[in-house]
């Protein structure tokens, strides 16, 4: 049974059509038809799970989906991986667009990532894996080209805590709402800031930045 009315499939639709152009973003409809079977997944468990403090969809639209989709640009590498993905933000709808892109989604609370487990499995994503793990303990085989998070920690936590898991061209991208001056200013000696980037959520008038750290 569907969350949504076909009235309101169609508002949501038009909305997320709008906020793509917008973002000046190339995303065909078969992708924007996965985004929002995602976002009803997202509305329709939020219930039980109190994956988003943000209850309507519409919001939901533009304050998740599109800000997720706004760092699409700087997604150029091949394997990611999204900490403290909490209901999959940006790390679903990355996977979503990005379908040859290997997508990793940790998170440390167990609700969080069985969401996780259903959601691509539901609506089959298949460059996704679901690590249910704190980030500080998770080791992998391999580094990550990206290591991404969205309102996840301070930069120098950050860092801290996903140093073991970069490669020496890997890049920390971190999405923030204000500049964190005093944050860049805390980083550690071995870390720069590489670039800044200030995004335009469709929708929304708050602050947004992305930014792209590097080992020096």
């Amino acid at each position: 049974m569907s969350v949504f009315s076909e009235e309101q499939k169609d508002l949501l639709s038009g909305v997320l059509e709008a906020g793509i152009k917008q973002l000046n973003l190339k995303i065909d409809l078969q992708k924007q038809e996965l985004l929002l079977a995602y976002l009803e997944q997202l509305v329709k468990w939020n219930k039980a799970y109190n994956l988003s403090g943000i209850k309507e969809p519409e919001r939901m639209l533009s304050l998740h989906i599109l800000d997720s989709l706004s760092v699409l640009p700087f997604i150029n590498e091949n394997s990611v991986l999204d900490v403290g993905a909490g209901a999959g933000l940006p790390g679903i709808p990355l996977a979503i667009c990005n379908p040859n892109k290997e997508i990793s989604l940790i998170d440390s609370v167990g609700k969080k990532t069985r969401f996780l487990f259903q959601v691509s499995s539901q609506l089959n994503i298949k460059n996704v894996a679901v690590i249910n793990d704190r980030v500080e303990n998770y080791r992998s085989e391999q580094s990550f080209d990206i290591v991404i998070s969205r309102a996840y920690s301070s930069l120098s936590q950050f860092v801290a805590q996903t140093r073991h898991l970069l490669g020496e061209k890997s890049k920390l991208l971190a999405m923030k709402g204000l500049y964190p001056q005093a944050e860049i200013n805390d980083l550690p000696d071995d870390f720069k800031l590489l670039n800044a980037h200030e995004l335009q959520i469709p929708g929304e008038a708050g602050a947004r930045h992305l930014l792209e750290l590097t080992k020096v």
